[in-house]
């Protein structure tokens, strides 16, 4: 998935996914593996609004020059 800007943005932004994906919602990787038990998650709304908000402060440091 291709997220815009640079490739090294897009890289980027894969990794704070993934670390997001983790951390909020106990997702192990978000690559697809054709598997329902791997590619398919139940997910409490709670741990979602946690990850929106996780990736929305992200977006917010990265435009704002504070990423770190």
């Amino acid at each position: 998935m291709h997220l815009g800007g640079t490739p090294g943005d897009n890289d980027a932004a894969q990794t704070v996914a993934a670390e997001i994906a983790r951390r909020h919602l106990q997702i192990e990787c978000l690559d697809t593996r054709n598997s329902d038990g791997l590619d398919f998650h139940d997910v409490a709304v709670w741990s979602l609004r946690d990850a929106l908000i996780a990736a929305f402060e992200a977006g917010a440091r990265k435009v704002h020059g504070l990423e770190g």
